[in-house]
């Protein structure tokens, strides 16, 4: 009777029950009627046994530090028949997937040149390839790239300061040391997604929005290198994937904030820039209202940070390309960087009054005529700059013959609010290249028109008698203050200052 028992009890596996259980479903883990890769290869990627270098299905740790088992090379694609090509490509995928540590030049040396040699096969395999390629392949696709590009960045300790302080041109960029693998891994993914080859509306199953994020992630990278191929990656990826393309500007919008609003750390902003260039240069006409919307929160807030010269000019050239395809968002534009303009950074100040020349060049009458009050003040205010740069870029605007010809076309407001900066120039300013320049625009302007010329000259003497005679007045205050404070130091009586002026 207890036999009979213990009979019904289950019984634990046996090692041959759970080999027959994966042979079920093949050697690589995958469900042969669905195609897909088991829970376990996708959950514990470390655990996974060698299998063996013969098998199409084989899959490998993705640790090379973890590696029990001799990594040797595969065929090459010359060495097997066009109908095992694909199976091969596969396996050096799956191979491909280790991820060997670079921290340590001296482990792993024949491992490693390996797998750079068999990723090269790769590259070579997908820009000569003259077939589709199949969902399987593009699965380990990604799988590959995820497994050697998707990394969490460690900042170096150099670099966690004030990014003010950070001069872009003297630091040296922290290179990665895995570059030579990474470069390659670049170069595949670049290819795959260029190959005519490979079919956009299958792809883009996998090749999908996490994919995306994770690709603007490594922006953050350190080396110019990777950000450089990230640009050129995702530039394709927008071009190639149309369901993607609003996903994509929405998260590069999404960076954008977060950059000025909380953090102002970002290595990647100026090649996101230039992506966006790119894109806004191929904007159909008229231009969208979501689009304007992402030019007055998105780009125009960008002049705020203090690291503004790292990425000012793919800034200029992406909001000059708004500018150029609708004029009548000048306005905005010079409106927005009169809000953002710096007060006490010269350099920046510069940058701005570039941008600004390159705005009025693309600006039409209307819209130049809405905002010339607010922006000749800011002028004025920059020719009585100290910094003597400042006030010498300031006075080069009317090199440029359309800004004179606007300045002349609407020289009755203007007129009145430049003339007392270029006038204190001429007898004040202490750099004399600033002051030669500014003689001749004084000429220019009395030649555009004379009387004018002369009739606001009188006003800004007459103010300036004004003022002299309201500072006198303020000295004078201030002195029989001082006499009086002299008088009652000795005491703790309290001085009623209307009384004693009175008085």
């Amino acid at each position: 009777m207890i036999k009979k028992l213990f009979h019904k009890l289950p019984r634990k596996n046996s090692k041959s029950n759970l080999e027959s259980a994966y042979s079920s479903k093949g050697k690589d883990g995958a469900d042969k009627k669905s195609g897909k890769l088991g829970d376990a290869v996708i959950s514990s990627p470390y655990s996974v046994s060698y299998i063996g270098y013969n098998n199409p299905g084989e899959k490998f740790p993705r640790d090379g530090n973890s590696l029990s088992v001799s990594y040797e090379a595969l065929p090459g694609f010359r060495e097997v028949s066009n109908s095992e090509k694909q199976n091969l490509f596969i396996r050096k995928l799956n191979m491909c997937c280790i991820v060997f540590d670079f921290m340590d030049s001296t482990k792993n040396l024949k491992e490693k040149e390996i797998k750079r040699q068999t990723l090269t096969e790769l590259v070579d395999y997908v820009t000569s390839a003259n077939t589709k390629f199949t969902e399987a392949v593009m699965q380990e696709v990604v799988r590959m790239v995820s497994a050697n590009l998707f990394r969490e960045f460690t900042p170096q300790p150099c670099r966690n300061k004030v990014l003010e302080s950070f001069d872009v041109e003297e630091e040296e960029p922290a290179m990665d040391p895995a570059w030579s693998h990474l470069q390659v891994v670049y170069e595949f993914l670049l290819r795959f997604v260029e190959s005519s080859e490979t079919d956009a509306k299958l792809a883009k199953k996998y090749i999908d929005p996490i994919f995306v994020l994770k690709l603007l992630d490594l922006f953050q990278s350190e080396d110019p290198r990777e950000r450089d191929y990230l640009k050129s990656i995702l530039h394709r990826v927008y071009g190639k994937f149309m369901v993607h393309r609003p996903f994509i500007r929405k998260s590069i919008n999404n960076i954008f904030h977060l950059f000025v609003f909380e953090t102002e750390k970002h290595n990647g902003i100026a090649e996101l820039l230039e992506i966006l260039g790119s894109i806004i240069n191929g904007f159909a006409l008229p231009l969208k209202e979501e689009h304007k919307i992402f030019l007055v929160r998105s780009l125009i807030p960008l002049h705020k940070p203090k690291c503004l010269a790292a990425y000012h000019q793919q800034l200029s050239y992406s909001i000059i390309q708004f500018v150029e395809k609708d004029c009548k968002l000048a306005d905005i534009v010079i409106r927005g960087l009169l809000k953002y303009w710096p007060i006490t950074n010269s350099s920046k100040e510069i940058l701005f009054l570039n941008e600004l020349e390159e705005v009025l060049e693309a600006t039409q009458q209307p819209e130049f005529q809405r905002c010339m009050v607010l922006l000749f003040q800011q002028i004025a205010r920059c020719l009585n700059s100290l910094h003597f740069q400042v006030a010498e870029r300031s006075l080069f605007l009317w090199n440029n013959d359309h800004i004179e010809n606007l300045i002349k076309q609407n020289r009755k407001i203007i007129l009145p609010i430049i003339l007392p900066a270029v006038e204190r120039n001429a007898r004040n300013h202490w750099n004399q290249a600033v002051h030669s320049l500014t003689l001749n625009i004084r000429k220019i302007l009395f030649d555009l028109d004379p009387e004018l010329y002369k009739e606001c000259l009188s006003k800004f003497q007459e103010d300036e008698l004004k003022e002299s005679e309201r500072k006198a007045k303020r000295e004078v205050t201030w002195k029989r203050l001082e006499e009086i404070a002299a008088k009652k130091v000795t005491s703790n009586e309290p001085v009623l200052v209307r009384s004693a002026l009175s008085g």
